[in-house]
């Protein structure tokens, strides 16, 4: 098969030759663990002694993996990367907040950039965590069946209606919705919600998109079950396929708990499984869509062999690739470029809101075998790439 996304001069084609020497130094920096902890740390400690760091970090680390503060804001890089045919995803990162009146505004920011999807063919895709709707506690008590005290109950009726109010603007405004996933712990009740919601609102088609983890090894199981049930009830499943990002807490939660890891037993075997999975859902594309959201070269590859063996046209609209801003450019200009539908995720928020999902990035990049030297050796490519040229 053709290697397409070794290109950097597609993959870069957006990034000033400024731009492109500060993505080259801030991979340099998440390539150092030890850089990455301390980093960490003291962001954390600037941000808590409210000391005048953000400016700091709006030209750095957020401006490179974050489209800007509000929706608005977005905008200009949603419809940059839009001139290359690379969609976007509106991504209101705020995380870890617990209260009532956050998760109702996350509600209306939700529902805020499905409005704005609605009118812009940039924005296929409108996202919430469901976390962001309801305290991770509570979904941890639901998923374990234990009983709920009356005000707990009547607060878990608000989270389901929170769910119920976005799938409905989704399905009215025709925008599909991604629903991620989170920790194992909380994810049972958090399932069982997105089923019942694609019961209701994918009768039709997949508009409402929950996530599956692949790191996970019962995760290729539990679709399965879900498409017998979606057979007999008639409706649409709706997938975002990830390989995960909690994997460190969920193998020492485990060890702590003393119960079996529910992740595979290393990234062979979670490939593997990721694979498998595309491969189950290509088959049975009468009734699903899919929502690859990888930054896996291999695995891409096998997605587009399978669409050709298929004869499945590259901007069929069941078919996505996703991947996250300011990574794997390489995969996702390359892929738009030769006509395959891609969405990027666009993370935004204030900058101070935003930093966890910051830091996970940069953990997750550093404990990602070959994910940041490749990003580094393909910028370096580039730059080398430009100098010539001049």
């Amino acid at each position: 098969m053709e290697k397409i996304f070794d290109n950097t001069k597609v993959a870069f084609e957006l990034k000033s030759d400024t731009e492109l020497d500060r993505a080259y130094f801030l991979f340099k920096l998440i390539d150092s663990e030890p850089l990455v902890r301390i980093g960490t740390a003291v962001t954390n400690f600037a941000l808590k002694a409210h000391l005048p760091v953000e400016g700091l970090i709006r030209a750095t680390v957020f401006d490179h993996f974050c489209g800007g503060t509000t929706e608005e804001d977005c905008l200009t890089v949603v419809d940059k990367m839009y001139t290359k045919g690379v969609s976007s995803v509106l991504d209101y990162s705020v995380e870890g907040k617990e209260e009532e009146a956050q998760f109702e505004a996350a509600l209306q920011m939700t529902l805020k950039t499905i409005e704005f999807a609605k009118e812009r063919a940039a924005i296929p895709f409108a996202v919430f965590k469901p976390t962001g709707f309801g305290r991770f506690y509570l979904y941890e008590k639901v998923g374990e069946k234990q009983p709920l005290t009356a005000d707990e109950q009547k607060e878990w009726q608000r989270v389901v209606e929170r769910f119920d109010i976005v799938c409905k603007a989704a399905y009215e405004n025709d925008v599909a919705l991604l629903i991620d996933a989170e920790e194992s712990w909380m994810q049972d009740a958090a399932d069982e919600i997105v089923t019942n919601m694609m019961r209701q609102y994918n009768k039709e088609k997949a508009i409402v998109f929950n996530t599956l983890q692949l790191y996970r090894w019962d995760r290729l199981d539990y679709l399965k079950e879900l498409h017998q049930l979606a057979q007999k009830e008639n409706f649409f499943i709706g997938m975002k396929l990830v390989r995960g990002a909690y994997m460190e807490k969920e193998n020492s939660r485990a060890e702590e708990k003393g119960y079996p890891t529910p992740i595979c037993d290393g990234k062979e075997a979670t490939d593997k499984n990721y694979d498998e999975t595309v491969a189950y859902m290509m088959e049975h594309l009468d009734k699903m869509a899919i929502f690859a959201g990888t930054h896996n070269e291999l695995s891409s590859y096998k997605l587009i062999a399978l669409m050709e063996a298929k004869g499945i046209l590259k901007n069929d609209n069941r078919i996505w690739f996703g991947q996250l801003y300011g990574m794997s450019d390489n995969i996702s200009y390359n892929l738009a470029a030769h006509g395959y539908n891609v969405a990027k995720y666009l993370p935004f928020g204030p900058v101070r809101d935003v930093m966890p999902y910051l830091i996970r990035r940069a953990e997750e990049n550093t404990s990602v075998a070959g994910q940041t030297s490749r990003e580094l050796n393909l910028l370096k490519t580039e730059r080398d790439r430009r100098k010539i040229e001049k």
